[in-house]
């Protein structure tokens, strides 16, 4: 064989040229002009014993700097119990396909019928489906189910608030799917109520998107707003911090139809941007607008519990033009992950982590602006994220954190930087964080 980890022989490879009449590989190319061939060397190594490869990678691994995170922004740097990996990795859970049968699945549906368990009580919602690939992707497939029960109503309404990554997301859905945008005012750094009625009275809205907390880090008080928009027959969507909802109030409380969001705070590692998972929970009116699927609980023919696919709405299985999306599958292996760390913290320490972040993101707050280089910008309640303004270069400030192996917040505006806080920060660790302003001013004297 030509390669030996490709399973086709040269027997293989003859009846195959012969089928589209070549009589080589170099004939099967030979109209792919020679100017855009390549014809050198791959850079690949050498084959490695695997203490070399072990090696190889440590060296790569050490050229990472390891820094101490004080940045959100949809992203948090949580704690991760470490027998999750080894957990997953049980041959009854881990799969890289889809359960379609389930005799052979039992494992991977009874732990997204756990995820699905725990998602709705998190959120107060009536049903979770088998998660989505992100809270981006969660929130725009939100503002398509709105618009699908909405029927004839295309107008969708999103909070200034909202993150502006999910903002964009939204914004691509709607741009391709002909559905009208619209922002709601913000006063102050949380949504406006007058402008929030003001649209609705225009009619024609199917769904308004909210976030709680905001992407500021703020606490808003929905109070209300859930009246507003089903007096106007549309949908309140909340796109939340999963993590956060331990302590937070609700969306079901606050009235909503449908919870979205991200669930990377349940335990997953920051990991440079992904995978994670979205979730999303809706009241039980809407399970048939729902994408994805939803798995359920039965018993077999012996009575012996099991678990199966309930429903499945999307394209493989029902005509494309009744699918509820086009997002077929769903991250299933980080599904699994947030089930396994919130079995793991329960619901008394989803809480306590709630607290000391929220409880440390105060501390570094009251401790910046006692050092007279800051100010808060939004005079509001927030959890375990806050925006100040800095009263010098904020692209200085941050590479000189980051010369110090600290990563010192996002820049969101000019001369504001937002601080997040979980509970894997320490005192001391908060305490070096301001220390190191007063040497940075010393430095720039």
């Amino acid at each position: 064989m030509t390669y030996k980890y490709f399973p086709h022989t040269e027997d293989d490879l003859r009846v195959m040229l012969s089928a589209v009449g070549a009589g080589s590989i170099d004939d099967l190319y030979a109209r792919i002009p020679e100017a855009i061939r390549f014809r050198g060397d791959y850079q690949l190594p050498s084959e490695m014993s695997e203490l070399e490869v072990r090696q190889l990678f440590e060296k790569l691994g050490a050229q990472n700097q390891t820094l101490v995170c004080f940045a959100g922004g949809g992203v948090y740097d949580h704690y991760t119990p470490s027998v999750i990996p080894n957990l997953l990795q049980r041959s009854e859970l881990l799969t890289s396909y889809t359960p379609y049968q389930a005799e052979i699945s039992q494992g991977t549906l009874h732990y997204i019928f756990e995820y699905q368990s725990m998602m709705a009580e998190l959120t107060g919602m009536d049903i979770s489906n088998a998660s989505m690939y992100d809270g981006t992707t969660a929130t725009a497939e939100a503002m398509m189910m709105a618009v699908a029960a909405g029927k004839k109503q295309r107008r969708v309404l999103v909070s200034e608030t909202v993150d502006p990554k999910t903002l964009a997301v939204v914004k691509t859905y709607a741009h391709f799917h002909g559905i009208g945008l619209e922002m709601v005012a913000a006063a102050d750094g949380v949504t406006s109520r007058e402008s929030l009625e003001a649209l609705l009275a225009q009619g024609g809205v199917a769904g308004v998107v909210i976030q709680q907390p905001n992407y500021f880090g703020i606490v808003e008080d929905y109070s209300g707003f859930a009246d507003l928009c089903h007096q106007q027959k549309a949908l309140l969507i909340m796109n939340s911090v999963a993590a956060d909802l331990a302590l937070l109030k609700t969306p079901g409380e606050w009235g909503a139809d449908i919870a979205v969001g991200d669930g990377q705070s349940l335990g997953i590692p920051m990991q440079w941007g992904g995978p994670y998972v979205g979730y999303m929970c809706c009241t039980e009116k809407l399970i048939r607008k729902m994408p994805g699927r939803i798995v359920g609980k039965t018993v077999d023919n012996r009575g012996q519990r099991a678990f199966v696919l309930t429903l499945q709405a999307r394209e493989q299985h029902i005509r494309r033009q009744k699918a509820t999306s086009n997002i077929c599958s769903n991250q299933s292996l980080m599904a699994l992950w947030v089930t396994v760390y919130m079995s793991l913290m329960g619901k008394q320490g989803l809480k306590e982590a709630a607290e000391l972040s929220y409880a440390g993101a105060h501390y570094l707050c009251d401790e910046l602006l006692k050092s007279g280089a800051f100010r808060l910008v939004y005079n509001q309640p927030f959890f375990n994220e806050f925006v100040v303004s800095f009263d010098g270069d904020v692209d200085a400030l941050q590479q000189f954190w980051l010369q110090n192996g600290i990563f010192g917040g996002i820049k969101v505006a000019d001369g504001q930087i937002m601080f997040a806080v979980t509970e894997k920060r320490t005192k001391e660790e908060i305490d070096q964080l301001v220390g190191s302003i007063l040497l940075y001013k010393g430095l720039k004297l």
